[in-house]
């Protein structure tokens, strides 16, 4: 007879990140923005340095709208330590990106500014990202 799964001692894994994403693929705030082509892990330093770029570029005009989050702890357990013992400690929060997600909005500004300042924050992502402008943009 088949014993049930323990659920108390089931492994937490990092996951797949298949396919395109499923929400997050339309511009709600602003005209312009980058979509990520690439399925990632993006830290929340690099969310923090991506957004410090563009800021510093569009020099306080205008309005950036960060749209992902960093909600999964990634742990690592330390060097030199035995098999066993647990899980490791959490060494840094992550987002999970897929094709078609949506990064950084931008509102408020001409395109060809918003145009290097979303360029800047895309050189700061290890993603590779497209630009994008609203339906109703009219130049």
């Amino acid at each position: 007879m088949l014993q049930p799964k323990r659920t108390k001692f089931r492994k937490q894994q990092k996951g797949r990140m298949k396919g395109n994403s499923g929400r997050g693929h339309r511009l709600s705030n602003g005209m312009f923005g980058i979509k990520s082509l690439d399925s990632k892990f993006i830290t929340s330093r690099q969310i923090e340095a991506a957004r410090i770029a563009a800021t510093r570029y569009m020099k306080r005009e205008g309005s950036l709208w960060i749209k992902i989050f960093p909600d999964k702890p990634i742990t690592k357990k330390p060097l030199e330590v035995r098999m066993g013992k647990g899980k490791g400690a959490v060494e840094y929060w992550a987002a999970v990106v897929k094709p078609g997600r949506i990064l950084f909005e931008v509102g408020g500004v001409p395109l060809d500014v918003a145009k290097e300042a979303l360029r800047l924050a895309a050189q700061k992502l290890p993603v590779k990202t497209k630009f994008i402008i609203a339906r109703d943009f009219e130049a």
